[in-house]
């Protein structure tokens, strides 16, 4: 029996799921990250897992304790609402109920993915700028050869993909996303703490999606998605590192939003973030290439406000770790593990797209709709049905989603009048 030599380009949560479950295997690789150390930079907010794609990853990778112990299953309070803060959907109020999408800190699930690592297997501060033929990895200081598979998790601009593919398919989004951080939050901002009530809050006005979100640590992560010009950040006349001062732009745009909503912004503090974000369309996948593929958002990705995308990267990973075991069980050639590649991104190109389309309608919907959103809302809720509800039932399911909302709405007029 052969064992292929692998190399992965990433230490995020996706390389490092594909690293771990190939460990367990016995199968050596090498995990290259960019970072100089794992605390080099922040990780950013919260995920939800989703029980067949993101938690099901982590239950292969044999992690399921270790999450567990710093997920929150009891955070399940969830306000979707307009700039008023009135709802179109809210649930878990009570925080009665234990959640099948569980919670967890970026943070906190890459720490534990890295230490389920063996020792030496991460080479932290390699920072990739191409892969050459043959498979040669040139690094800003080195370059390294070799390797049977190469398997590029390294995010949105992914080199590994620009040797896969020819075509440069990125795309602005027009969206800007900006993340401010409120710490200590129940100390610091004790009325915003209790208005997120350990769950997350979802505040919509035409153009921009405003989120205040429980970390584990607790913080409150706040964050603008808004619908910006591409060269927003450069001439907003705001400097990076000065946040009272892009506070105070956001607080102006959001001058007739709720004043709970405002006092969000107004308690952040620290350092905060602002990007362009970009995409990749849906239906867009490469023509095989021998030797190297790509996962996660590297292979496809979307915008946040579908909650899609982290767990479509983590089963890509063990999807494709089941196929390099398979090979490895198969004898190893690299034929065999080539054979499995091509058939696991065919079943990605599959799976993928319809996140993308899904997490592209959403998005449509949500940001770059006039009016009152509320006459949006079934339409979103639909859009969601639509992973889970097998073809032939969607229809069905979109009118009683439709049907239900109508309701809803009519009852809740009829309440208004009477009061």
């Amino acid at each position: 029996m052969t064992m292929p030599k692998i190399a992965i380009i990433g230490a995020g949560p996706v390389g490092c799921t594909l690293a771990r479950i190939l460990a367990l295997a016995d199968i050596p690789v090498t995990v290259f990250e960019s970072d100089a150390s794992p605390n080099y930079r922040g990780q950013g907010g919260t995920l939800d897992l989703h029980p067949h794609t993101g938690v099901q990853a982590l239950k292969t990778a044999q992690l399921w304790d270790e999450f567990k112990a710093q997920a929150r299953f009891d955070s399940q309070y969830m306000l979707m609402c307009d700039k008023d803060l009135k709802p179109f959907i809210e649930v878990g109020k009570s925080g009665n109920s234990v959640s099948q999408r569980p919670e967890i800190d970026r943070a906190e699930l890459r720490r534990f993915l890295i230490q389920s690592l063996p020792a030496g297997t991460i080479k932290w501060g390699h920072k990739l700028q191409r892969v050459e033929e043959g498979n040669r990895l040139v690094f800003q200081h080195t370059t390294e050869s070799g390797f049977d598979l190469i398997v590029g998790c390294d995010g949105a601009f992914s080199r590994v993909r620009n040797y896969v593919s020819a075509d440069r398919p990125l795309k602005y989004s027009q969206v800007v996303y900006h993340q401010f951080l409120i710490p200590d939050a129940e100390k610091t901002a004790n009325e915003v703490y209790r208005l997120v009530n350990r769950g997350n809050i979802f505040a919509h006005s035409t153009g921009c999606q405003f989120s205040v979100q429980q970390l584990g640590d607790g913080s409150i992560q706040v964050s603008l998605g808004a619908v910006r010009p591409e060269d927003w950040i450069k001439n907003c006349g705001v400097d990076g590192n000065d946040l009272e001062g892009m506070k105070s732009l956001i607080l102006e745009e959001m001058h007739d939003w709720c004043p709970q909503l405002r006092e969000a912004l107004e308690k952040a503090q620290g350092s905060y973030t602002v990007k362009n974000l970009y995409t990749l369309p849906a239906g867009w996948h490469w023509d095989h290439i021998r030797g190297a593929t790509v996962l996660g958002d590297a292979a496809h990705v979307m915008l946040p406000f579908a909650g899609e995308g982290v767990n479509l990267g983590l089963d890509d990973a063990q999807k494709l770790a089941a196929a390099i075991i398979k090979a490895v069980q198969n004898g190893g050639s690299l034929d065999e593990l080539d054979s499995q590649v091509v058939a696991f991104e065919k079943e990605m190109f599959t799976r993928m797209g319809l996140f993308q389309s899904q997490t592209a309608e959403v998005t449509k919907l949500w940001l770059f709709t006039d009016g009152d959103l509320r006459r949006i809302v079934p339409g979103v809720l639909s859009s969601h049905a639509k992973l889970v509800v097998p073809t032939v039932l969607q229809p069905p399911t979109s009118a009683l989603i439709h049907t239900w909302w109508f309701l809803k709405e009519k009852l809740s007029g009829l309440t208004v009048r009477r009061l």
